[in-house]
């Protein structure tokens, strides 16, 4: 005989079940739905893309080497007879490496992107053509390969995303002299938009990435600018952003390097930027300071026009600056000067700076001419 609740008891039952069902389904939907939000969050850093092609060659870091290089913009890299003389320049002499530009001082990405950011800002001007394959011709060449990437002079960024950008008191855009806008060097998604363009371009094939312009502005009205550091001193900000620069790329197989002002040899203070080596020196692997002799004011060491005396203001930095490197990660890698101002840069005066250098570090020199022009003067021959 059935017991007379047994209805009863079955629609409970299956009204339990269908609340527990029905819970643990909102559960699981909320969850999916805070995941796909931190995906969006996200996404803008990912590439367009997860094909074979853009997945990452090679799984170390390149052999450390004593890095001879010279300075190209991506249009002179881009160009066929450009990059074939300068291949054939290295042959010759004791040049082993090229820095070519991936994002510049316009804030433009150089080569082919597959960033959603980059797309959305409309940040690219693919000046590189198939970077992959002009990666693949330097290293056959054996020539050792640096992405030059600026990070906080960035007007594009500035102008599409002035949420992220430095402003002024009256809450516009701040510009330099120059009229270029800044974006915040204390601005975390500035940092995330930068590193996202580093490992695009490690997997490109870049041997090292150089981060160029690693600091707070200068060149403009100071008086006018809002800084959001919230009590934070500038080279705090600066090492924050290297730390991280360190937490997210030191397992890449790249090196890192980041320019700093030449006086950072010789000064601990800041310099009104934020630069200091000590700030720097276990975050990354090289530094490089821009010891250009015509960019040191007249009576620096005693001298009327420093630009004239190359061993003379390199030699002073480098006895100041290098007792910084003792004990640390960062080797010493300058920037020199392979272009006139002050005074005619021949061989004689290239061939100076680099045996300035030398006497100090065995990571390597760089040398500058935004118009690319060189040529083999001051630079040993090797057939």
């Amino acid at each position: 005989m059935a017991h007379p609740h047994s209805n009863l008891f079955l629609i409970i039952a299956v009204g339990t079940g269908l609340f527990f069902i029905l819970g643990i389904s909102w559960q699981w939907s909320r969850t999916v739905s805070e995941q796909e939000g931190l995906f969006a969050a996200s996404a803008a850093l990912q590439p367009l893309s997860q094909s074979p092609a853009i997945r990452l060659r090679r799984k170390q870091k390149p052999e450390q080497r004593t890095v001879k290089a010279l300075y190209l913009t991506a249009y002179s890299a881009g160009t066929p007879a450009k990059i074939d003389a300068i291949i054939d320049l290295i042959n010759r002499t004791e040049l082993n490496a090229i820095v070519i530009d991936v994002k510049d001082y316009s804030g433009r990405i150089l080569y082919d992107s597959n960033l959603v950011w980059v797309e959305e800002f409309k940040a690219e001007k693919n000046q590189l053509g198939d970077a992959r394959a002009l990666i693949q011709k330097l290293h056959d060449a054996g020539i050792y390969a640096i992405a030059r990437q600026t990070v906080f002079q960035d007007p594009l960024l500035a102008e599409r995303k002035p949420e992220w950008a430095l402003k002024n008191k009256k809450g516009k855009l701040w510009r330099d002299y120059k009229g270029l806008a800044w974006v915040d060097p204390a601005e975390a998604s500035v940092w995330r938009y930068n590193l996202a363009i580093a490992r695009e371009a490690i997997r490109l094939g870049f041997d090292e990435i150089n981060f160029d312009y690693v600091r707070f502005p200068s060149d403009g009205d100071m008086s006018a600018v809002v800084f959001t550091n919230e009590g934070k001193k500038q080279h705090e900000v600066m090492r924050e952003f290297f730390l991280f620069l360190n937490e997210n790329l030191s397992h890449e197989p790249a090196w890192i390097s980041i320019d700093m002002f030449g006086f950072a040899m010789e000064r601990t203070d800041g310099m009104g930027i934020g630069q200091r080596i000590e700030d720097a020196a276990d975050a990354v692997d090289y530094i490089a300071p821009m010891m250009y002799p015509s960019h040191y004011p007249a009576g620096h060491l005693g001298l009327a026009n420093p630009a004239e005396h190359p061993a003379q203001v390199i030699e002073n930095g480098m006895t100041l600056g290098t007792p910084k490197f003792k004990g640390v990660r960062a080797k010493l890698r300058p920037w020199i000067q392979a272009f006139n101002l002050g005074a005619v840069y021949d061989g004689d005066m290239i061939r100076a700076e680099i045996d300035a250098v030398e006497k100090y570090t065995d990571a390597g020199w760089m040398l500058w001419n935004a118009a690319n022009r060189y040529s083999d003067a001051g630079l040993n021959i090797e057939y």
